[in-house]
This record gives C-alpha cells, sequence and structure tokens, in this order.
C-alpha cells in the first residue's frame, strides 16, 4: 500500500478576520461562560448573541440560519447605507419596496389568526405610520427643543424634508455623538406607543379589544423559541426574548413627488422634474432574527467534550445521556459521524457538514474563513475485520465519480474507518463511553495516473 502524502492546505487569499480561539473555553477558567440553546424541530438553535459570536469566533461552531456562514444577516440594505452615509443614523436603512414585504408577512400572519381584514388594516396602519427616530434618553431633553431644526446633510439626489419631523415622520439626524451608543436603551421622543403591536394602544371598536397574542404576532421572529427553565439569574434565553419583544426602527427610502426646477420661466416640461427621496422612521411590523444552527454532532460536542453548552428541550434541560439517546434517534448514524467528529476536532482540524461533496465532513485547518478544505471524509463503523453494515456501499463507478468530484474541488477524498471491538455489546454503544474502545484509522483515496507513475520510475 502506497504511503499517503500530506498536502499542505490552501490558503486564502482574502482573509479580514483574526483567528481568536480554538475552542469557546479558556484554559485558565477565568471567563468561562456557558451557552444555551434550544432543539426546535430537531434542530439545534442558539438565539442569544453573545453565545452566538462566542461559540463561533471561537471555534467556529455552526452556521447562520440567515447568512452563507458566519451569523451576520442585517435587515439593512448596504447600497443605501452607502447612499445615506452623511445621515449618521444607527438604524437600518431598507428601501420602501422590501418594507412591504414585511408589511405583508405581518398582514398574512394576522389573518392566520382569525382578525378580520378591517381589524388587520388598521393593526398595520397605526403600527407602520411615520414616527419621530428613536432618541437615548440622556438626551431626551436636549433634542426636544432642536429636534425639528436639525436636519442631516444632504447627498445628491436626495434631501430631507424642511418639515416638522412630528408632521411629516421624516428623520432627523441625531448627534454624532450619540451614534454608537446602540447598547443603551432607546425609545421614541414624545411617543408612549414604543412597544410591539400589541401594546399600541389600539382600540377596536365595533369588536372590542384586540387579542394580545394575535396583535403581537407581527414582533415574533420566523422561528419561534420554547421558553426555558427559569433560574435565579437572568439567562441568555430571557434577554434573547426580551430583544425579540421589543420594537425595531428601520429608516425606509420612499419618493416625494416631483417638484420643478426654479427659475425655469417655460412651461413644466417632464424632464424638468426632479426625483427627491426621504428617509422616514417606522416600526417593523414583521422581524427576522438571525440564529446559530449547530449540528448534532456540534452541539454534542460542546455539551460532552467542553462542557461549556447545555440544550433545553422544552422547558428541561437534557442530559449527556438524553442527548446521546435524542441525537441517534434524529440521525440514524450519529454515533458514527459524531466519533468521527470527536477524532478530528481532538486533532486540532475543524471539521464542517461535507454533504454538497456527498461526503460526511469537510476538514478545514483553523477555520473556514483562512484556509480550503483539505479533506472530504467518510466516516464508517467496522469490526476488526473491517466488516460491517456499511452505510454507503461503494462501488469502482461511486468510488471513481466521488473522488474525480472531490479532486476537482482541490481537496483529498479520506475514509474514516471506526473500528468497533468484537466483544463490545450494544448496551455499551448506548452510552458515549464507548468512544474509549474505538480505533481509528483513515485511508485516503488517490487516483493512479499510470502515465505519472511511469514519468517517476523513469527519472530514477
Amino acid at each position: 500500500m502506497a504511503e499517503a502524502v500530506f498536502h499542505p492546505p490552501r490558503r486564502k487569499r482574502r482573509v479580514f478576520e483574526t483567528y481568536v480561539a480554538p475552542f469557546p473555553v479558556d484554559v485558565g477558567g477565568k471567563d468561562f461562560r456557558m451557552c444555551q440553546a434550544e432543539i426546535l424541530n430537531n434542530h439545534v438553535l442558539v438565539r442569544n448573541p453573545e453565545d452566538i459570536e462566542q461559540l463561533y469566533n471561537k471555534g467556529y461552531f455552526g452556521k447562520g440560519i440567515l447568512s452563507r456562514s458566519r451569523p451576520v444577516y442585517s435587515i439593512s440594505d448596504p447600497s443605501l447605507v452607502a447612499k445615506w452615509q452623511g445621515a449618521n443614523m444607527n438604524m437600518p436603512i431598507i428601501s420602501s419596496k422590501k418594507y412591504q414585504y414585511h408589511v405583508q408577512w405581518a398582514k398574512s400572519v394576522l389573518q392566520q389568526q382569525g382578525l378580520d381584514d378591517c381589524s388587520v388594516t388598521r393593526i398595520l396602519e397605526n403600527y407602520t405610520k411615520p414616527l419621530e427616530p428613536p432618541v437615548l434618553e440622556e438626551d431626551r431633553a436636549e433634542q426636544t427643543s432642536n429636534s425639528c431644526n436639525r436636519m442631516a446633510p444632504n447627498t445628491e439626489n436626495t434631501e430631507f424634508p424642511r418639515q416638522s419631523a412630528t408632521e411629516s415622520g421624516n428623520v432627523v439626524a441625531p448627534r454624532p455623538e450619540n451614534q454608537n451608543q446602540g447598547s443603551k436603551r432607546a425609545r421614541l421622543e414624545g411617543d408612549p406607543e414604543s412597544g410591539p403591536v400589541a401594546r399600541c394602544g389600539l382600540k377596536e371598536e365595533e369588536q372590542g379589544e384586540v387579542k394580545e397574542g394575535a396583535a403581537g404576532a407581527c414582533q415574533k421572529p420566523v422561528h419561534h423559541g420554547s421558553k426555558v427553565e427559569e433560574s435565579t439569574e437572568p439567562r441568555s434565553g430571557d434577554m434573547s426574548k426580551s430583544r425579540e419583544c421589543a420594537a425595531e426602527y428601520v429608516l425606509v427610502q420612499e419618493e416625494e413627488e416631483g417638484s420643478f426646477c426654479p427659475g425655469d420661466d417655460s412651461a413644466p416640461a417632464q424632464g424638468n422634474l426632479v426625483k427627491k427621496e426621504k428617509l422616514v422612521c417606522r416600526k417593523n411590523p414583521f422581524r427576522i432574527f438571525e440564529y446559530l444552527q449547530l449540528s448534532l454532532e456540534e452541539a454534542f460536542f460542546l455539551v460532552y467534550a467542553l462542557g461549556c453548552l447545555s440544550i433545553y428541550y422544552g422547558e428541561e434541560p437534557l442530559t449527556i445521556l438524553k442527548l446521546w439517546e435524542f441525537f441517534s434517534e434524529v440521525k440514524p448514524n450519529f454515533k458514527t459521524t459524531y466519533m468521527a467528529y470527536h477524532y478530528f476536532r481532538s486533532k486540532g482540524w475543524v471539521p464542517k457538514v461535507g454533504l454538497k461533496y456527498g461526503t460526511d465532513f469537510l476538514l478545514y485547518r483553523k477555520g473556514p474563513p483562512f484556509y480550503h478544505a483539505s479533506y472530504s471524509v467518510l466516516a464508517e463503523l467496522v469490526d476488526d475485520n473491517f466488516e460491517g453494515s456499511l452505510r454507503r456501499p461503494l462501488s469502482w463507478k461511486s468510488l471513481a465519480g466521488l473522488n474525480r468530484t472531490t479532486a476537482n474541488a482541490s481537496k483529498e477524498l479520506m475514509l474514516c474507518y471506526l473500528i468497533r471491538p468484537s466483544d463490545m455489546t450494544e448496551e455499551e454503544m448506548a452510552t458515549p463511553e464507548c468512544m474509549k474502545r474505538i480505533k481509528v484509522q483513515e485511508l485516503i483515496v488517490n487516483r493512479w495516473v499510470s502515465s505519472r507513475e511511469r514519468s517517476e520510475q523513469e527519472e530514477f
């Protein structure tokens, strides 16, 4: 058997971040943080932004449900942010078309809860009406007298209307020193109706009060979480729920009616119309949150190997044995894939799901932002004689096709055999302690090229 040659991983050309740590735990244990996750529809989701940052930045665990990999989704349109850069607004900027999508989504949710069209229309009109921009509590008194006179600098073919923000709902630029203080709690200036739709103060004269759950549906995210068990200290899940219930303010770019150029004595022509655009502050009726989705192997590794994650199912935190049993039911080959994941993580690799290449894992050095994947891994559980119920029986044709697919992506195909002792019983496999008796053998599959082999022999 030919000896496998290790090829160094290919480094990515453009890297815009620094390497923090291989795992989300500190060696000294001073800044240890226990993260929390929930099982929703057989998926493990992390909702707290601080936990998301901790798990992804230190070890690149999971992926964003709304992003390609790193959970950096934002409702704000980057092109509009660059266009209105001089406005110095610390709020998301979106187009009116995108805002209408959110209104339609909120409308469909309210209709599904049994509200009639008239009630739905009044709820959304009251909730999405133009508002004054949020201001900080400490600067509220100072900005109350000057907010109507302060205007953002004009950009090319755009301007803020010179009307009172109270009358027209147009945006007034806050002080520059306040734009980076987003961590402080903000509220609407002079607007007591700053809560979710359920607390907008809308009263149904004909039908009585609107149901609290129906009216508050607009503020719930797409992926609903389950309430976790109470504790003496406020947990990350509670903080994330309060963040989801709070209203989100966005700046909507809208077009004003065209005006004629001054000083033109001729008859008004269509070419003399000047299109003006403005930013209007409104509430977002349908919020979408970025969550971190962990694979089953990643979630169990954080719980079992590192002990820095607790997973809840409903209001009950699951133990290691319950997770091992539950994940094995959700994914029949979980035991095999986790053993391989645990092995490669302990060797310093960052395994990610390799589904798009037809394999179990892709192995990265340090993390996906720094290097391209080096190996595509197939994991198989066999006995001492390399026999077992193969999950993926490979013929020569299928193996050649998988190898070619891997080679075209500049990777190498690796077969990871997890050797199980013949005397190991199913009772021992029912706990993760069975990994102590498992041996691992790696096999790299390379395509043999006769011409290349012949030329190498002729050199000798």
